[in-house]
């Protein structure tokens, strides 16, 4: 492979052809899951670069990994182990090509840094409205490439409803010209969403127009003690009525994730943890004024407060208190993290099933293995959640995860099955999943997936191995 790395060198640049040092940044994922060898590093900046690279790969048989900014949960953006893989990795790719003010858009490349859109948004006067904790180092290709949810889904959909065209370059190395910022566009096949949520396995995403909408005059947030999560769904349903399209987020979180929050950062404030054994934040946008958003608010939790299914309540007073709100959710991760290593589950049921579903498995987890901890938190509002197994406590963490992780899934998926769920609702499949995918899709599902994957990556060059095993 050597001809193949000089070629590489010529067509990007040998700075930008990384073959020694220490590549890890590009080569294991952020949770340190799986550390791979890559034949090389390559940062095209451009896509008539990505083009060349993807040409001479095909040419080479070499096998390609779409990059953003690392941080796939489900090990979809690092190479394996074969030291035959190149990554391309995207984020010198990282311009906003044109905000189109009348039409509501905005034309990025796709290495822009989420944190860096919502930003010029911003400046533009607009918003955009995909958030989720790791905005500050994932890119729009990413996000478009796993179709990203966050914490805005209840109003605004996942990234693949943002979207409204992309560039993408092809695993022959061609250029689809798709960035069209049209809302109707009924000429045949809806190539833009084949290649959302493909993790990089059907083509290249290097250029994106996405949806912008006007910045609204209000956004407040509130916190919400619920004794059950039967109660929080009834709240969620209140919530609706009450707030209509103005309700952006609704979240829900068990009482032992925010223990793990109040445990590691003892710096935060986190209201009712100790007393509740569920809380939800709540966030509503008004296009009126604060007042008008504050009083709905206001209605919304004193019927909730008579129901019954909250039995207290804040509203923040100030963006301040507001973002530290936000701030307690988002570092659930974290602080799980640092309890130690744990199996992670992204999963999404019917919101009416949830309750059920997590009092049946938290009991069939608690009868396999003892003294299992359940970090349950997520997006009620659009039946997504993040339910995680700690290891018991004074437990080996390394050797739980070795241990239990492949009983312990089977158990989830199998009752996410039985629930009419999905065993990936916004982190995709990459690597890690790619062999649990077959007993929890349809086969008629996997026969067109493959076919697919055949017709559009003959060599299975693109990502090969995640997402569908051929």
């Amino acid at each position: 492979m050597t001809e193949l790395i000089a070629q590489l060198k010529a067509a990007v640049g040998a700075a930008h052809v990384l073959t020694e040092g220490d590549l890890s940044a590009y080569e294991q994922d952020w949770r340190k899951r799986r550390r791979g060898k890559a034949l090389a590093v390559v940062r095209p900046g451009s896509t008539a670069e990505v083009a060349a690279v993807v040409r001479l790969c095909a040419a080479a048989g070499a096998p390609i990994v779409p990059q953003g900014g690392n941080t796939s949960m489900v090990v979809g953006s690092v190479p394996d182990a074969s030291g035959r893989e190149v990554v391309l990795n995207l984020t010198r790719m990282n311009r906003i090509r044109a905000i189109d003010a009348g039409n509501l858009t905005m034309t990025v490349d796709a290495g822009c840094v989420l944190q860096n859109l919502q930003q010029a948004a911003e400046d533009a006067g607009f918003l955009f409205p995909l958030s989720l904790a790791a905005e500050g180092s994932c890119t729009i290709g990413g996000n478009l490439g796993t179709n990203a949810g966050g914490t805005q889904v209840v109003r605004y959909g996942n990234t693949r409803e943002l979207c409204l065209g992309l560039e993408v370059v092809t695993a022959q190395g061609e250029v689809w010209e798709g960035l069209s910022g049209l809302r109707k566009d009924n000429t045949g096949y809806d190539l833009r969403d084949l290649f959302i949520g493909s993790e990089g396995t059907l083509g290249i995403i290097t250029a994106a127009t996405m949806k912008l909408y006007p910045l609204p005059a209000a956004q407040l947030t509130a916190w919400a003690a619920v004794p059950s999560l039967e109660h929080a769904v009834k709240l969620l349903g209140l919530a609706h009525k009450y707030l209509g399209a103005g309700l952006t987020g609704f979240e829900v979180m068990g009482q032992f994730a925010l223990s793990l929050v109040v445990k590691h950062m003892p710096q935060l404030r986190v209201p009712f943890q100790a007393d509740s054994p569920y809380c939800a934040l709540l966030e509503v946008s008004d296009t009126e004024s604060e007042p008008h958003a504050r009083a709905q608010f206001e209605r919304l939790l004193e019927a909730a407060l008579e129901d019954g299914c909250a039995t207290d309540a804040v509203v923040a007073e100030n963006i301040a208190q507001a973002r530290a709100l936000w701030h307690v959710r988002e570092n659930i991760p974290l602080a799980q993290a640092q309890e130690g290593l744990n199996i992670k589950h992204d999963i999404s049921i019917p919101v009416s099933r949830i309750p059920d579903f997590c009092a049946e498995t938290d009991a069939l987890l608690a009868r396999e293995i003892a003294g299992v901890r359940l970090v349950n938190f997520g997006h009620l509002g659009d039946g997504n959640l993040h339910y995680n197994v700690q290891a018991p406590e004074g437990g080996d963490p390394v050797a739980f995860l070795r241990e239990q992780e492949a009983k312990v899934n089977g158990l989830v998926y199998d009752q996410v099955k039985k629930f009419g769920g999905s065993i990936s609702a916004e982190h995709g499949i990459g690597a890690l999943k790619v062999d649990s995918l077959p007993k929890y899709k349809s086969p008629v599902a996997l026969d067109m997936m493959r076919a697919l994957k055949r017709a559009l990556d003959p060599q299975n060059l693109l990502n090969p191995g995640r997402v569908v095993a051929l």
